[in-house]
C-alpha cells in the first residue's frame, strides 16, 4: 500500500528490442532476424540495473527479442523470461526482406487508405495485431502487483499506447496511428489499472 492506503499498481514495461541486424530501409516485422549483440548486451545491463526484483518477463518469440531475454536472464537469474507469440511485431507478408522503396507506391496508398483492415503483402493486417496485443494486456491480474516486462516490438509498444487511448475495438486511420516508440533498447513504463 502506498501513503494514501491505495494498493501500489503494477507496472508494465514496454522494452524494445536493441537494434537488429537489417540494411536500413528494409520492411522487416515477422522477419526473423537477429540483433546486434554488443547493443542487445547494452541494453540488457541497463534494464537489469533498472528492473525490480521478480519482475515477470515476457518476450516475443522473434530472436531479436528472444535474444535480449536471454542476456537479461544471465545478468539477472530471478528474470527468468516467458515467450509469448503475441508480442511479435505484425506480420508484412510478401513485404518481408523487401526494401520500402521497392513496393509499389500502389500498394502503400492502399494500405494507408484502409490501414486497419488492409494485409499488407497478404500478411496480418493491424486490427489483428491489436487485438493480439489487447489479449494479452487482458492477461494482467489486476491483482498483481508484480510488475511486468514485455520484451517486444515498436509495432506493439504504439499498439499498446493505440488500446490505452482508444479502447479495444475502435481502429485507427493512418493519420492517427502513434509514431513514438523508445528507440533500440529502451524502455517505457505504464501503469495498469
Amino acid at each position: 500500500m502506498d501513503v494514501t492506503g491505495a494498493p501500489p499498481k503494477t507496472r508494465l514495461w514496454l522494452v524494445r528490442h536493441a537494434q537488429p541486424l537489417v540494411a536500413p530501409g528494409t520492411c522487416y516485422g515477422a522477419l526473423d532476424i537477429p540483433a546486434d549483440p554488443a547493443a542487445t548486451r547494452a541494453a540488457a545491463e541497463h534494464l537489469a540495473a533498472a528492473l525490480p526484483p521478480q519482475s515477470r518477463v515476457i518476450h516475443s518469440t522473434l530472436q531479436r527479442c528472444e535474444q535480449l531475454a536471454l542476456e537479461l536472464q544471465a545478468l539477472r537469474p530471478d528474470l527468468a523470461s516467458k515467450p509469448d507469440a503475441r508480442l511479435r511485431e505484425m506480420d508484412f507478408g510478401s513485404w518481408e526482406g523487401q526494401a520500402w522503396e521497392s513496393i509499389a507506391r500502389s500498394d502503400i496508398d492502399a494500405w494507408t487508405a484502409a490501414f486497419a483492415s488492409y494485409r499488407p503483402g497478404l500478411g496480418e493486417n493491424l486490427a489483428a495485431v491489436l487485438a493480439r496485443v489487447a489479449a494479452a494486456l487482458q492477461d494482467h491480474d489486476p491483482g498483481a502487483t508484480q510488475d511486468v516486462v514485455w520484451i517486444t516490438h515498436a509495432g506493439v509498444i504504439r499498439s499498446v499506447a493505440w488500446l490505452r487511448a482508444h479502447g479495444n475495438g475502435v481502429l485507427p486511420r493512418s493519420e492517427e496511428w502513434p509514431v513514438a516508440a523508445p528507440g533500440w533498447g529502451q524502455w517505457e513504463r505504464i501503469e495498469l489499472g
